[in-house]
């Protein structure tokens, strides 16, 4: 069905522990709902696929009426739904994807799908307003490191110029952060630690960042085994393990190399703009490092609120509202989870 009403789109997001719902308008948040199942997890040391997918079904119900009460919409209003189908957690991106297409079903609305990286890029203009021709972004996240190459999000091609070839950065804060018997999630964890500690404390290594290194490729896994094997020492030597200054120490090293690529994509593409998004972007060390970094290089930085730093349906809300205005055609209810997408475009699937 189409609509001459102004849009209202409400986004579904169930990629992670978060379950999310939110309700954009023209490019303007007006409400959303968010649930974390985080907690049920904390004693793995991580998320659970399982549990993760059992607490967006319990979830789905409450969080989309909070959302719809947070905006002052009614369930009606809804003029087009949009959804992660992907990249995530199977059985979690199942959940979000059968509730968005209920609804879509139900209300006779458009449904599109959405990629979830596209959605934490897109997340910054709900903020922001919408992002210039051509700029970097970084993603950072608990499953994704990666450089982009963005134009229109949702028109153009996006251009992948480098991932991690092992662990996110997000996963080497939840590792270091079991290590150092902080718990989880990681980042949060660290970064509280990491506020009363000595960032110069300790030198832990700064991967790829040597000539001849693949310029935007990162890797954390050494940076990890060298933290465990700091810890490891000094328990060895009967000595106290200084807890906060290795988690400034560990933090800085991770948003060394972060900020060091990201400029450099800046700077070879001959770009003006850098926007950070994704989970760990609400790190205060990572933002108060690019934010004097970009100043000095008189590059603009763009990082959302922390509040849209998360996984949350605002976000695949936003990316929905970007594809009807552009005129995108819908996904159709028929569309599919791909838990493991990758990302070439903002629309699951890519249109033909």
């Amino acid at each position: 069905m189409t609509s001459s009403r102004t849009p209202v789109v409400l986004g579904v997001e169930s990629s992670c522990d978060e379950t999310g719902f939110g309700l954009v308008s023209e490019g303007v948040l007006l409400g959303q709902g968010l649930a974390s199942s985080a907690s049920q997890h904390a004693q793995f040391g991580g998320v659970v696929p399982e549990i993760a997918a059992r607490a967006h079904l319990e979830a789905v119900v409450p969080t989309l009426r909070i959302a719809l009460d947070d905006a002052g919409v009614a369930l009606p209003d809804i003029t087009h739904v949009a959804v992660t189908s992907g990249p995530g957690l199977a059985t979690a991106v199942h959940v979000g994807l059968a509730a968005a297409k209920s609804i879509a079903w139900s209300l006779d609305t458009p449904l599109y799908g959405v990629h979830h990286l596209a959605g934490h890029a897109a997340a910054d203009t709900l903020e922001h307003g919408p992002l210039p021709d051509r700029s970097i972004v970084l993603i950072v996240s608990g499953g994704h490191t990666s450089i982009l190459a963005v134009g229109d999000l949702v028109q153009d091609p996006i251009e992948h110029l480098g991932d991690t070839l092992d662990d996110a950065a997000g996963e080497a804060f939840d590792k270091v952060s079991r290590l150092l018997g902080l718990g989880y999630p990681g980042g949060p964890a660290i970064s509280r630690a990491a506020a009363d500690g000595d960032p110069a404390a300790f030198t832990f290594p700064r991967a790829m960042l040597r000539p001849g290194d693949a310029p935007y490729t990162f890797s954390f896994s050494g940076l990890k085994t060298a933290v465990a094997r700091t810890v490891e020492t000094l328990e060895r030597a009967g000595e106290p393990v200084p807890v906060a200054d290795i988690a400034a120490s560990f933090e800085q090293a991770v948003v060394d190399v972060l900020v060091t690529k990201a400029l450099r994509a800046v700077r070879e593409r001959s770009l003006d703009t850098l926007v950070i998004v994704g989970g760990v972007a609400a790190n205060a060390r990572l933002r108060e490092q690019a934010q004097r970094r970009c100043d000095e290089a008189g590059i603009a930085l763009r990082v959302p609120p922390p509040r849209l730093c998360t996984d949350n349906g605002a976000m695949i809300a936003a990316v929905g509202d970007l594809l009807v205005r552009s005129g995108a055609g819908p996904s159709g209810l028929g569309i599919a989870a791909d838990p493991s997408a990758v990302l070439h475009g903002a629309q699951l699937p890519l249109p033909r």
